[in-house]
């Protein structure tokens, strides 16, 4: 049963370090896409924040009543906070989805390693003691 899941962690194991290289590349094209999404809805609100500077790009001399008003910065500030925040839990459930095997994986490891460990003190204090007793049926 140990040889089984030994093996089966193993596997699991090599699977992960062959793939781990995919995952990175995964996750640096993750980042720039969000970057990019991030900047691609920032665009609209600069514009709106500054139609002077928007009509001053274009060459569009537009009316007054065609100028479009400036939303409240604690919107945008929002929007963007809004946007760092859902980076980052992306960035940190990648993390998960990468450690928690690798994790387990050790820690299958260690602890078949630990039984191992146990075993092999509990011969010897066994061996210690037919010693012992063998000793003192001799006197």
């Amino acid at each position: 049963m140990k040889s089984k899941l030994l093996n089966v962690l193993t596997v699991c194991l090599v699977a992960l370090v062959v793939i781990s290289p995919g995952l990175i590349v995964l996750s640096l094209v993750w980042e720039k896409h969000t970057e990019f999404v991030r900047t691609q809805k920032l665009v609209p609100d600069v514009n709106k924040i500054n139609p002077v500077h928007d009509q001053a790009i274009t060459g569009n001399k537009s009316s007054p009543s065609q100028i479009v008003t400036p939303l409240p910065a604690h919107q945008g500030v929002n929007q963007v906070v809004t946007i760092a925040e859902s980076y980052k839990l992306a960035i940190i459930i990648q993390w998960f989805i990468v450690l928690i095997p690798i994790f387990i994986g050790l820690g299958i490891i260690i602890h078949d390693r630990y039984l191992v460990y146990r075993a092999a003190m509990l011969k010897e204090q066994v061996e210690m003691l037919e010693r012992l007793w063998q000793q003192s049926i001799e006197q």
